[in-house]
């Protein structure tokens, strides 16, 4: 039963408990508290946007470390609008051709195996500005030699991208990504979306550092744009061309700007104390249950968050992780876990998204499973690649 207040009765929505991570096909994350009254107050006032982007300059600024700051629609137009921004400078004339970017120095270089989707091409993010990418090494292996071998006099840009989608090993390390950038006189872009650090990305000597407003700060959904005065001024201007189409309303950068603010005096010893407690809770449910083994494990990209990682051996369990994941989806309530590796026969589940005693109801939902999966008369084990294209086809029917 739905509390009374809960829009997504009157909207007709499920009401999923999401323990698959800050997903924007879910929502992104939980508003802060003070966010959401900012953007209640701001969205029946006008306001010079203008001004409202310098404020949220000063704010960025000193969250981050970073000489300016601006907020933009999504991390994803952030991408588009700081290779923009690398490619025009503050040449107005410039701006508003793109994406023709005839005459100016257009090529992008990034990793293969940082060519990854966030839901979307990281490529097209970069190709909607008019640039073209260049890719660096191989998927599994790319080396500093490689990256300065890739920049010629028409680099405009190097993108590296910090997040969970990318070849976890063989990569370029940072430091040295920047380095060989820099020796070469390329600005070195890097897109943390996702990642918790808002300090650490700059002082490293990245350019200009790109985040999502409604992850883990817990704003509207927006983007942030932060690094050097001259690149971040150059992505601003873009609102007078591509980033026209991209632009972010009062209540996206009022919102940015209380997401921030909080952020500062943020608990985030008592978050992750919650999140440990639900850990523990599943981590217990799960002790002994033939063909499961269940383990806390860290953050790939070294943000302060663990999850549980449920490996299944379906011969035992007589269930795949796939269809636990499906079951756990289409039951009451509806619970999303983080299944995007559940070919392999694990999914994760992950705290950082739960309203209180949330955990206790997935705990219950994942032993319903389980249990009729170990007392069904057929073990409970469909074609994956099935699943797979029945996912494909539902995204093409979509409204229906």
């Amino acid at each position: 039963m739905l509390p009374n207040d809960d829009i997504r009765a009157r909207l007709g929505l499920r009401p999923v408990i999401n323990v698959s991570g800050t997903m924007t096909s879910l929502g992104a994350s939980i508003v802060v508290p003070q966010a959401i009254e900012t953007v209640a107050s701001v969205l029946g006032q006008w306001t010079e946007m203008s001004d409202l982007q310098r404020t949220a300059s000063r704010t960025i600024a000193r969250l981050t470390g970073s000489e300016a700051g601006c907020v933009t629609a999504s991390c994803s137009a952030g991408i588009t609008l700081a290779v923009a921004a690398a490619m025009t400078g503050r040449d107005l004339a410039a701006i508003e051709r793109l994406p023709d970017t005839s005459g100016l120095r257009n090529e992008v270089v990034v990793q293969a195996g940082h060519l990854v989707s966030y839901g979307a091409p990281i490529d097209q993010a970069i190709r909607l500005s008019g640039a073209k990418v260049v890719p660096v090494g191989q998927a599994t292996s790319a080396y500093a030699y490689q990256l300065a071998g890739a920049i010629t006099e028409n680099t405009a840009a190097a993108v590296y991208v910090a997040s969970h989608h990318v070849v976890e090993y063989g990569q370029i390390p940072l430091a040295n990504f920047i380095a060989t950038a820099h020796a070469k006189g390329v600005p070195v872009i890097v897109d943390a979306a996702s990642e918790y650090d808002l300090t650490g990305f700059l002082a490293a000597g990245a350019d200009v550092v790109l985040y999502s407003g409604h992850k883990f700060l817990g704003g509207p959904t927006s983007g942030i744009i932060a690094g050097s005065r001259a690149l971040v001024r150059a992505a601003y201007l873009q609102n007078l061309g591509i980033g026209r189409g991209m632009k972010v309303g009062k209540e996206g950068i009022a919102g940015v700007i209380a997401a921030l603010e909080a952020w500062e005096n943020r608990d985030h010893a008592g978050i992750r104390a919650r999140e440990r407690k639900a850990l523990d809770v599943w981590a217990k449910t799960l002790q002994g249950r033939p063909g499961i083994a269940a383990r806390i494990t860290p953050d790939p990209t070294g943000n302060p968050l663990d999850r549980l990682r449920i490996d299944i051996d379906p011969n035992i369990a007589r269930i795949t992780a796939w269809d636990l994941a499906d079951r756990l989806a289409a039951g009451d309530p509806p619970i999303i876990v983080r299944d995007h590796e559940a070919e392999h026969n694990y999914l994760f589940l992950d705290p950082c998204n739960l309203h209180p005693d949330e955990e206790a109801v997935v705990a219950r939902r994942v032993a319903e499973e389980l249990d009729h999966a170990a007392a069904a008369p057929a073990p409970l084990v469909s074609s994956f690649a099935e699943r797979a294209m029945r996912l494909e086809a539902g995204l093409l029917n979509w409204p229906d």
